[in-house]
């Protein structure tokens, strides 16, 4: 009896995890996940028109100079850049040169960077945890919302997320047989990981080191020295654009967008790096947030992008550790529970608690390490529940997960009202099933798992299609049926007034105003010039030809200044100035673009083009 109860208070014994030759139903399932998942990123893309104009307008202007292209400008002129590295802009400017300005030329590159991110994450998962798990793993990362949001649109997120996940397979690799070359290419992505969108993807190489330096097959130093020669890698596919662009002359090169002194390593360091953690970026429109904690995913904003796997994920990740428990060193799910866990807690905890600028949408940068532990935990714990506490933590799973749908339903009190309730009885029936599903023949059994499937992905597949089906535009998107975001009032005409609204309204001009911008067009470095980057790019969408973004992004860059900008104004080189003075309010950032606008409506005569204000700077 003493012999049977310690049995049954053991971890079972876990699984060789090493790749096995793929059953063959893995190919056609593969082949349909990802050709769902395609369907589903693709269809009606057309709808979200531009996007965010911001990017598109950069994209554009890559398409037209190659010196933007490089810089990331957000014009063809070359006046400033955006306030990102420029690698996801390299895509699209690519994908204009190649197939022209449209919206399915600037937002397709980013579907298919959703289908690479599904078929890597598969692969990344099936090398430790067979093909089951990987498929799941695929599915989940497709079905979650903010997923299908952000590689629907044309920020520099959908790039990010596929070179994390193919870092990530490729320390999959690197563990399998200590290879320090698939180790340096995990560098390699995150580096460029890095130029999509600068140092929020070196959120994941604590987890990447971490797993490495515990489970690789070989010997402390020579783990030590991989390490080293990994982070060299980073070192290098990342700093060798920074290094350009700051020896590059200034002179000869745009402004850098987001700094102000215009410097790379300012935006690096200061507006994208340590301000976004402790809240003190200069120039930013809004103050230091104090409500981190880890309920902010959980809140109002994020948890309909997010949420919906969130405590299945937490829940799979302490099951794995028990499951390896007594494992040797370099047992691989383990590493790959260190791996994904990592990710999770590290960039969750990041997002969670920190002050600065951070919008939902960035959680799309947790959705595939909750994919991946959903589907190793659940895969791993279904093979083990004729032990107690392995199908009582699938259930625990599995309940948790409806229960989680049913709260984030809820708020959407007018879609689908029925579907909260489904989503809850069945995930809670098949959390009980769960419990005697070991029990069960195995047609039985398999009729629990499909239950229990359907009950933990209803919701956000649901979700994630109607998100799917909504157009969103703007420069903040949120997940979610009929949520175009912040950012999102299209219409005619174009900014009325000042203030962080105006600056972030991206709008349709009519066609008398576009007809205007237009007129002698090719006599001018820019037709015009506003205040802000999204107010500039959707005049130089609609017209086509380079706008000046005064200040950048925010408004508050000191570029140009208002002698420059005078300069350019006696040079005949700017047709119009649109718009009207306005206080920005930033913190401590340039008011020279509020210089600008004061000068210019104490100087020109204003005349009102469709309800815009517009100066004819060569009156």
């Amino acid at each position: 009896m003493t012999a049977l109860a310690e049995r049954d208070s053991a971890p079972p014994t876990p699984e060789p995890a090493s790749p096995r030759p793929r059953p063959v139903w893995v190919r056609p399932a593969l082949a349909g996940l990802l050709l769902v998942t395609a369907v589903l990123y693709l269809w009606g893309l057309s709808a979200s028109g531009w996007a965010n104009a911001f990017y598109s307008a950069a994209a554009q202007a890559g398409g037209e100079s190659w010196q933007a292209w490089f810089f990331g400008s957000s014009d063809a002129a070359n006046a400033i850049t955006v306030d990102k590295t420029p690698a996801a802009l390299w895509v699209m400017g690519l994908s204009v040169r190649l197939f022209g300005l449209s919206s399915w030329s600037v937002l397709v590159p980013q579907a298919l960077m959703g289908v690479g991110s599904v078929w890597a994450l598969f692969a990344a998962v099936r090398r430790v945890s067979g093909p089951a798990a990987g498929l799941l793993g695929g599915a989940v990362l497709a079905l979650t919302p903010v997923a299908a949001l952000m590689f629907r649109f044309d920020n520099p997120d959908a790039l990010l997320v596929l070179l994390l996940v193919l870092g990530a397979y490729c320390v999959v690799r690197a563990l399998e047989k200590a290879s320090p070359k698939w180790l340096a290419l995990a560098g390699v992505a995150a580096g460029f990981g890095f130029l999509a969108k600068m140092l929020q993807a070196f959120l994941v190489l604590p987890a990447f080191g971490i797993a490495y330096l515990l489970a690789a097959p070989t010997s402390l130093g020579k783990r030590l020295l991989h390490l080293l020669g990994a982070l060299g890698a980073v070192v290098v596919s990342a700093g060798w654009y920074l290094a350009v662009a700051e020896l590059w002359p200034a002179s000869a090169r745009p402004y850098i967008g987001g700094s102000q002194t215009n410097s790379i390593l300012e935006l690096t360091l200061g507006y994208n790096g340590v301000g976004r953690i402790t809240g003190d970026e200069v120039g930013s429109l809004g103050g230091a947030q104090s409500d981190g904690s880890w309920a902010r995913l959980f809140g109002s904003e994020m948890a309909g992008g997010i949420a919906w796997l969130l405590p299945a994920a937490a829940i799979a990740l302490g099951a794995l550790v028990w499951l390896t428990w007594r494992a040797p060193r370099t047992d691989r799910t383990r590493a790959a529970a260190v791996l994904w866990g990592g990710w999770l807690v590290v960039t969750g905890g990041v997002f969670s608690f920190m002050s600065g600028i951070i919008h939902p949408y960035y959680t799309v940068a947790l959705a595939p390490a909750v994919a991946a532990l959903a589907g190793t935990g659940a895969v791993r714990l279904w093979r083990a529940r004729a032990h107690p506490i392995a199908s009582g933590l699938l259930s625990s799973g599995v309940g948790l997960t409806a229960l989680t749908a049913y709260l984030l339903l809820t708020r959407e009190s007018t879609w689908l009202p029925w579907l909260k309730y489904v989503v809850l009885l069945s995930g809670l029936a098949a959390a009980v099933l769960i419990l005697v599903s070991d029990r069960l023949p195995r047609a039985g059994a398999r009729v629990v798992a499909v239950v229990a499937l359907v009950g933990s992905l209803l919701g956000s597949g649901a979700y994630t299609v109607a998100t799917a089906a909504t157009p969103h535009s703007g420069a903040i998107p949120s997940a979610g049926p009929d949520s175009g975001g912040f950012g999102g009032f299209g219409g005619r005409g174009g900014p009325r007034g000042g203030g962080v609204g105006s600056l972030l309204i991206t709008t349709t001009p009519s066609a008398e105003m576009t007809a205007l911008l237009q007129a002698d067009a090719e006599n001018y470095t820019w037709v015009a010039a506003t205040v802000g980057s999204n107010p500039a790019a959707s005049y130089q969408l609609a017209s086509g030809f380079p706008v000046m973004a005064l200040g950048g992004f925010n408004g508050t860059d000191p570029s140009p200044t208002l002698e420059q900008f005078q300069a350019y104004v006696a040079d005949g080189r700017i047709h119009y100035f649109i718009g009207e003075p306005t206080e920005i309010n930033s913190t401590g950032g340039s008011d020279a673009a509020e210089e600008i606008a004061a000068w210019v409506a104490a100087t020109f005569t204003a005349t009102t083009v469709d309800g815009v204000t517009v100066y004819d700077l060569t009156s």
